[in-house]
């Protein structure tokens, strides 16, 4: 026999070994029958009760209360954007900024916060939105958990630190909501599937579909491919050939298929945006390892590195059984890590923001090989205590870096309102462990007091705010706000001190310098009079005719 057929048998044989697999069901009537050893016990582990569950939810929560605005570095420039949407006719910011909607597959926030800044102001809403995020992805992790393995494995809780992966910390809120809306509905799709509710799944899921790729076209795409190897092994379980079964499973996402001529409507003609940087192994590779950065310390990395290499050791086999579902959902979130450009029709990233949850999948699929409840119990106790380890480490740094927004953002209460802004933030090099966050954190002034400034971006087809402001010329859009060091310059970006005497003084009404210590703020150009002065930051207003002195 072939060496191939003997490993697809092998992992069909594995597979079946299985305490409970929701898949191995021939029939919708024995579908409806059959339910996995914790849904018939009458007590149920502590780590695998409703409980436990909502527990993990607050404590994914946690480290986003304190601060006033969530401290991830896009956010406040997404916060511009909304503040624009939502501004009434009147404002000044319509001077400068034109928002118009069109179909989009980048619009979660942008829809959510129009009625809750009706009923409690943009800055609420979008805390309480983002406050929200987490909670939802471990909702859909454990829900995916207890639905493949039908209990909550004691290693569960090790995959929960990845809700505050690299790209929630990049900011990337729709993309995040949309992943564990895709989860979520990842979850009910087995659920579905195993109860034999085919009819009922199928319609439920083409409105999901639609709504899913309104919030996030990424989540949307993630859910076809978990989908999809769902009903991929249902179908192998059942004893079809994997051929067959691959033909079919494609036919049972169909529901999922609609948004596909959104995204030619969408990605069309000027708006295409380019694809490119392929198979760009070093960055694949600092991606993953970057999975759980936040604050730059040694612990992000071993973190990092721990839950890599239990995901790994899991797959071998090694202590851990192993749910083929999601070992196969896994692999194929994995595959198209790999094959996915550094930019994907324009945005940038588009590898990056799979890896944490291709890990958290692999990590979902593994449960431990013993069956002894006390080892179990300490399993789960070691695992638990490492996410909430995590969660206490994620508070400290956002009580740390909302402290150092809010000290720069005292700038604002000397600007009037509707003036013109032009800012600039000193920021370490893009592979600098550590990020200030501070990239964006000039739009807060669009925020609060209805200015321009020059932070925004000018991507066609992937947001709905033109910039027209052709007096600023270059120094009108992201990233004409960066300042790094020279050995590290981002390109379009600026050099410091060289831009105070190149930005065009007359388009504006005000300098602002984040993060410039006072050795470094001008203090000898007669231009610039200073209006406020902070230890890491400082206000001038643009003299229009300057004199000496």
């Amino acid at each position: 026999m072939r060496p191939w057929r003997i490993a697809l048998k092998k992992f069909a044989a594995d597979g079946n070994r299985l305490r409970y697999d929701p898949v191995t069901s021939s029939c919708p009537a024995a579908a409806r029958t059959i339910r996995p050893p914790a849904m018939t016990r009458s007590v149920q582990p502590w780590w695998s009760t409703r409980s436990f569950a909502i527990a993990m939810m607050i404590a994914a929560a946690v480290p986003l209360l304190w601060p006033t605005v969530p401290p991830l570095v896009d956010l406040p420039g997404h916060m511009g954007r909304y503040a624009i949407q939502l501004a009434p006719a009147s404002s000044p910011l319509h001077q400068w900024f034109h928002f118009e909607w069109a179909v989009i597959g980048n619009l979660g926030l942008d829809l959510l916060v129009m009625p809750l800044a009706w009923l409690i102001g943009l800055e609420p809403a979008v805390k309480l939105i983002v406050v929200a995020i987490p909670p939802l992805t471990v909702a859909g992790m454990l829900l995916v958990a207890r639905e493949a393995h039908g209990e909550l494995p004691a290693t569960a809780p090790l995959a929960l630190p990845l809700v505050y992966g690299y790209p929630v910390q990049f900011g990337f809120v729709n993309f995040a909501l949309s992943m564990a809306l895709a989860l979520i509905g990842f979850a009910v799709w087995l659920r579905l599937g195993r109860q034999g509710r085919l009819k009922l799944r199928a319609i439920l899921f083409i409105p999901f579909g639609i709504l899913l790729w309104f919030v996030h076209s990424f989540g949307w795409g993630t859910l076809g491919l978990l989908t999809f190897s769902g009903d991929l092994v249902r179908r192998h379980r059942r004893g079809k050939p994997w051929l067959q079964s691959a033909w079919e499973a494609g036919l049972a996402t169909m529901p999922l298929m609609p948004p596909i001529m959104l995204m030619l409507l969408w990605r069309s003609g000027q708006v295409a945006g380019m694809t490119g940087d392929w198979f760009n192994w070093i960055s694949k590779w600092y991606y993953l390892r970057s999975i759980l950065r936040n604050d730059g310390t040694p612990f992000d990395l071993y973190s990092s590195y721990a839950l890599i290499a239990i995901a790994l050791l899991g797959l071998l086999g090694f202590g851990f059984r192993r749910n083929w579902l999601l070992v196969l959902a896994a692999t194929i979130l994995i595959a198209t890590y790999v094959l996915l450009p550094r930019i994907a029709i324009g945005s940038a990233y588009a590898d990056m923001r799979l890896a944490p949850y291709m890990i958290a999948v692999l990590l979902l699929a593994l449960s431990p090989k013993t069956g002894n409840p006390r080892a179990l119990g300490l399993i789960a106790i070691a695992a638990t205590g490492f996410f909430l380890v995590r969660m206490a480490v994620q508070t400290a740094t956002y009580v740390r870096v909302d402290a150092a927004h809010e000290a720069q953002l005292a700038a604002l209460d000397h600007l009037p309102r509707g003036a013109r802004v032009f800012a600039l933030a000193d920021l370490p090099c893009l592979n600098t462990p550590y990020s200030n966050r501070f990239d964006h954190l000039e739009a807060m002034g669009i925020v609060r007091r209805e200015a321009f400034t020059n932070g925004q971006w000018a991507m066609a087809g992937a947001q709905l705010l033109r910039i027209d402001y052709p007096a600023a010329a270059a120094f009108s859009q992201d990233p004409s706000q960066v300042i790094r060091p020279a050995n590290c310059k981002q390109p379009n970006s600026n050099d410091y001190p060289a831009v105070l005497g190149e930005f065009t003084r007359s388009a504006f009404d005000y300098l602002w310098l984040i993060n410039f210590p006072v050795d470094r703020q001008p203090r000898n150009d007669a231009g610039l009079v200073p209006v406020w002065r902070g230890s890491t930051g400082a206000l001038y207003r643009i003299r229009r005719t300057p004199t000496a002195g």
